[in-house]
């Protein structure tokens, strides 16, 4: 199983391999890999240089190291999507096939903080609807969700609790969402979200928070989606400008 066959940095191609390994499914998700003596002796090559290609395996989320346990394969991410897109996560579940599904939590009207006021560009005395849920691909939890949405938006008996809040304001109020500001920040163990969404303590978050807003610029709601990092990806697309 030695992989001395090329000139490039034997580390480079200890990533290669044990890459190729998963691809073709000699190690599968969430397996353990052999102890670094052993896959260093499978391998032909020092443990130095085997700690380096985990290292560069580990950045790269392919693999997950457990301080005293071992060293994990990283489950695939099932949906992914580029950042630039602006998709309901129930388009982003219908597009990889699964199933979407809604657990909701609770719902409340709350008068706007000052953080609110400001995103809204909203009056103290205008209401918000506050929506918690759970969103589901085949059953399973991958999404917490958090909507703040002006109550002025809203007609009377407007359902919430199952449906993509995108089609429900374009069916119910005929408003669409043309774009959204956004930013993504990453998030370790969390004691409430965590749980929730079924994540060992080792699964990171990604944090989602979105100021959507219709065609007239005007801010129609304000979404914070934790989303499991083992279950999504995103990308975005750069271009170079010329001068």
């Amino acid at each position: 199983m030695s992989i001395k066959s090329d000139s490039r940095h034997l580390y480079l191609q200890v990533i290669d391999r044990i890459k190729r390994d998963i691809e073709t499914g000699v190690y599968k998700e969430k397996q353990k890999l052999p102890s670094e003596f052993e896959l260093a002796k499978q391998l032909g090559v020092s443990r130095a240089t085997l700690r380096e290609a985990l290292r560069v395996l580990e950045e790269e989320n392919i693999i997950i190291r457990r301080h005293g346990v071992g060293t994990f394969v990283n489950a695939r991410p099932l949906f992914t999507s580029g950042i630039e897109q602006l998709s309901s996560v129930t388009d982003m579940i219908r597009q990889a096939g699964r199933k979407p599904g809604t657990i909701f939590l609770s719902s409340s009207i709350q008068q706007p903080t000052e953080d609110d006021m400001r995103r809204f560009q909203c009056r103290p005395d205008e209401d918000l609807l506050l929506i918690e849920r759970v969103r589901t691909a085949d059953g399973e939890p991958v999404v917490y969700c958090l909507d703040k949405i002006l109550c002025k938006y809203l007609p009377k008996g407007i359902s919430y609790e199952q449906e993509s809040l995108f089609e429900n304001l374009h069916n119910q109020t005929h408003r669409d969402i043309a774009y959204a500001v956004a930013r993504i920040e990453p998030l370790g163990y969390h004691e409430k979200v965590s749980p929730i969404l079924q994540c060992d303590p080792e699964t990171a978050l990604l944090v989602l928070k979105q100021m959507h807003f219709d065609k007239n610029d005007e801010p129609i709601f304000y979404s914070v989606n934790y989303f499991r990092s083992d279950k999504f990806s995103f990308h975005v697309m750069r271009k170079r400008f010329s001068f």
